[in-house]
């Protein structure tokens, strides 16, 4: 009877201990499959983080390039000669200057600009002023716009905040303001990214010469969106801990920094993106950092 007592209790023992160890992998494994949901959603808004700040930046570079009396001239995709787009002038209070309505019409069958892009569609931009006089405002609609293959909606809107000076001095600074409201990204597949952005543009250099080429850009601010992308919906907030830069001799964002934090948590979170666009070099490459882990992505 004693053997009988000892045999059965090591059985139950035994039968525990597998019971535990079972359910310590079940939990590993759960804990992993859930890892790997959460890296992958902290890398998609990081890289829809990136994908709409590259695009809706080249909106900026459009408006402000279009020719010297309504911004800089020959900045985005008037930075090279080319037939693309056709342009329409419209002043509704003729003979004055402004307001002004400028119609970007890149056809409906489309051009490829000088950035090598594809582009279709309207972009119509309205301004109060030339955009390097403090208080001027540029806001820009789409109207069937699509980059390559992407969709773009939106209003963006371009404020100039700069200090005021005296007429035919230099200016102390130039200084813009630039949110985008609604900004919608759509792929073919139905994939999309919402975007809602609001930046500090600020020049750093350049101010003193009046061609472009050598003008270079720090922005500041936030943005937060959702993106879809196959089963996966998710939304996120961003924040630029080092400042980006930009000049308009390229076509990409060539340094800084961007924090993106999956929504409903906290920003101690560990799975949080981190993505640096570079240390200066004009080129289309980015790292994404999550948790320690890095992945270099391509700008569009």
């Amino acid at each position: 009877m004693k053997f009988r007592f000892f045999t059965l209790a090591s059985l139950s023992f035994a039968f525990l201990f597998s019971s535990m160890l079972f359910s310590s992998c079940q939990k590993e494994k759960s804990q992993s499959a859930q890892d790997a949901q959460e890296e992958e959603a902290s890398l998609v808004s990081s890289e829809s983080e990136s994908e709409a700040e590259t695009i809706f930046n080249g909106t900026f570079d459009d408006a402000m390039g279009v020719n010297d009396e309504v911004g800089l001239g020959g900045t985005g995709v008037f930075g090279r000669p080319n037939v693309c787009p056709t342009v329409t002038i419209t002043r509704p209070n003729a003979p004055d200057l402004f307001p002004v309505r400028v119609l970007m019409d890149f056809g409906t069958n489309g051009c490829v600009g000088p950035d090598g892009h594809f582009r279709k569609g309207k972009v119509i931009t309205e301004y109060t002023n030339r955009l390097l006089v403090p208080g001027a405002i540029a806001v820009t609609t789409f109207d069937g716009f699509y980059v390559d293959s992407v969709h773009v909606q939106g209003t963006h809107k371009i404020t100039n905040i700069s200090t005021a000076v005296t007429p035919g001095t230099a200016p102390v600074d130039r200084k813009f303001r630039v949110v985008v409201l609604q900004g919608k990204l759509t792929k073919p597949n139905g994939n999309f990214i919402a975007w809602t952005s609001e930046k500090t543009i600020s020049q750093v250099e350049g101010l003193l010469t009046v061609l472009p080429m050598d003008d270079i850009f720090k922005i500041e601010g936030a943005s937060s969106g959702q993106v879809k992308r196959g089963n996966l919906l998710v939304g996120f907030n961003s924040i630029i801990v080092e400042p980006l830069m930009k000049r308009f001799n390229c076509r990409w964002i060539a340094r800084g920094t961007v924090k993106t934090v999956r929504l409903n948590t906290t920003t101690n979170n560990t799975w949080q993106a981190v993505l640096n666009f570079g240390n200066g070099q004009c080129d289309n490459l980015a790292v994404i950092t999550i948790n320690g882990v890095s992945h270099q992505i391509t700008l569009p």
